[in-house]
């Protein structure tokens, strides 16, 4: 039942929604597949990096529109992460699935215990 199209349908747009308002629709997508559907967490990797790109894409693309996104002030980042990615991905091949599984585990505790200790700053 959970692995049905109306389920997959209702949790990429319940994700995609979170995606696009930066909360981290992927690290959940992550869990999604990995913990209820039981993808293999190499596949599950690959998957999110499809639903990445795909969101980002299409959210960069309305704000680019909106005129939030100015590229030139971002372009170094985007160069700098596309090159971080790919070595970190390469590293990621190299690392025993246990270890990649605890480490990312790890990531998304302190990304949660963040959140919900985070207080906006006050810039006057």
């Amino acid at each position: 039942m959970l692995s049905s199209f109306p389920v997959a349908l209702i949790a990429g747009a319940a994700l995609g929604y979170l995606a696009g308002l930066g909360v981290g629709g992927g690290s959940l997508l992550i869990l999604w597949l990995t913990l209820v559907l039981d993808i293999p967490a190499a596949q599950a990797r690959l998957i999110n990096l499809m639903f990445f790109i795909t969101a980002a894409g299409s959210v960069s693309l309305f704000r680019w529109k909106q005129g939030v996104l100015q590229l030139k002030k971002i372009l170094p980042a985007i160069l700098a992460g596309s090159m971080a990615a790919g070595i970190f991905s390469w590293i990621g091949l190299q690392l025993d699935a246990g270890l990649l599984k605890k480490l990312f585990g790890i990531l998304l505790l302190f990304t949660g215990v963040r959140e919900l200790l985070y207080r906006p700053r006050n810039c006057k």
